[in-house]
């Protein structure tokens, strides 16, 4: 079973920033892809951005070049660098993994708020 484990989260003013941290273990098998989706109290979950072994990358809208999300070279490590944080993105960041038949597996999230 691949375990999941986010790290970074915090609370920040607009305009600041903070890196993000995800971990797999666990897993026979490297991770298709990895990514973070992020659910605001009310709100469904979202993709915010994801990385294939590719190294291809997909970003929601709203990131508009703030966000990069990066993965370290034994694969079992995702980052998300956000930069000019705003109040819309206050959410709990959940960090996933794609298996193989992309099963996929959940971490139990990690808080940012932004707020002066």
């Amino acid at each position: 079973q691949v375990r999941l484990v986010e790290s970074g989260g915090g609370s920040v003013q607009p305009g600041g920033s903070l890196r993000l941290s995800c971990v797999a273990s666990g897993g026979r098998f490297t991770l298709n892809a990895m990514g973070w989706y992020r659910q605001a109290p009310g709100t469904e979950r979202e993709l915010v951005a994801s990385i294939h072994v590719s190294g291809l990358v997909n970003y929601g809208d709203f990131v508009k070049g703030r966000f990069t999300i990066s993965r370290n070279k034994a694969g079992n490590t995702v980052y998300l660098q956000m930069n000019s944080l705003a109040s819309e993105d206050t959410a709990v960041y959940y960090c996933k993994g794609w298996g193989p038949a992309s099963t996929g597996f959940w971490g139990q999230g990690t808080q940012v708020t932004v707020s002066s």
